[in-house]
């Protein structure tokens, strides 16, 4: 059954703030790359390695998608060999209480197999 406002009252929404984290958070890669760079700088090989069943041409896409928002960084090192690095800028350290808040939720409330009870 939906309830409709009252005259005058304004419909329930979303607040537009977290409708954008999620569309962001919410695209597959996006969080979990967040909470793979939690530890520290990494390559592209050991993120493909960290990342099981992630393309490198997703995993491509999704970096630069992160470093064009500003919560990743991308840095070329000299060689040889030439190598490049990724690291969490300032804005994307701040989503880590965020990340761990969800996943401390996630342990406690969402089942880990199908048909399994939260707990």
């Amino acid at each position: 059954m939906r309830v409709r406002p009252q005259a005058g009252e304004a419909p329930r929404a979303c607040d537009g703030g977290v409708a954008r984290a999620f569309a962001f958070l919410g695209k597959r890669w996006n969080g979990m790359l967040l909470s793979t760079l939690a530890d520290g700088p990494a390559g592209f090989a050991e993120l493909t390695r960290a990342l099981s069943g992630i393309s490198e041409s997703v995993l491509s896409d999704r970096l630069a998608e992160l470093v064009r928002v500003g919560l990743v960084s991308r840095t070329v090192r000299q060689g040889p060999p030439v190598g490049v690095s990724y690291e969490l800028t300032e804005p994307g350290k701040a989503l880590l209480p965020v990340l761990d808040a969800l996943g401390r939720w996630a342990h406690e409330n969402l089942p880990t197999e199908a048909g399994a009870t939260p707990g």
